[in-house]
């Protein structure tokens, strides 16, 4: 059972990034080809459905099971205690940052009564596409880290 969950949070962990990946790829792309009408489009689309959505499930569910795994783990070695613990650190870095740098963004871009400005809108839609990028990496430096703390799992029990 252990086992199923350090390796449900790799797997959610790896979901995470690459539905990231698609917003930047995908959805950020779109929103940024024709200010402020794709803007426009991508608020009458978030009326029934947004990547939040996704991640206000997932996101919780990755750092539970990453907890998890840390306190499941804790008394296999320091070096698993401690890449686990990163890889939990750098998971809710990834939350953290968002709250603190996209919510207020799509709020301004997405939700608010008054469409802000063409120039405006397009600050925010540039700033928010380059910085999901750094939020990937913060995520997949977690990912690299569950990943050597599984690794560090299976060879520690080969040698014992």
């Amino acid at each position: 059972m252990k086992k199923i969950i350090v390796f449900a949070s790799l797997s959610f962990a790896s979901g995470i990034l690459f539905v990231n990946i698609y917003n930047s790829l995908v959805n950020a792309v779109a929103v940024e080809s024709d200010i402020p009408n794709s803007v426009l489009a991508t608020r009458e689309y978030f009326k029934t459905v947004n990547p939040g959505d996704f991640f206000k499930i997932f996101s919780p569910l990755t750092q539970v099971l990453a907890l998890l795994s840390l306190i499941l783990f804790w008394k296999r070695s320091p070096p698993v205690r401690l890449f686990l613990g990163i890889a939990l650190a750098f998971y809710f870095a990834a939350d953290v940052f968002t709250f603190i740098y996209f919510h207020p963004r799509n709020d301004i871009m997405f939700m608010s009564k008054k469409l802000p400005d063409t120039q405006t809108l397009k600050r925010l839609a540039a700033e928010w596409s380059s910085m999901n990028w750094l939020r990937s990496l913060l995520v997949l430096i977690g990912i690299v880290f569950s990943s050597m703390g599984i690794d560090k799992i299976y060879t520690l029990k080969q040698s014992i």
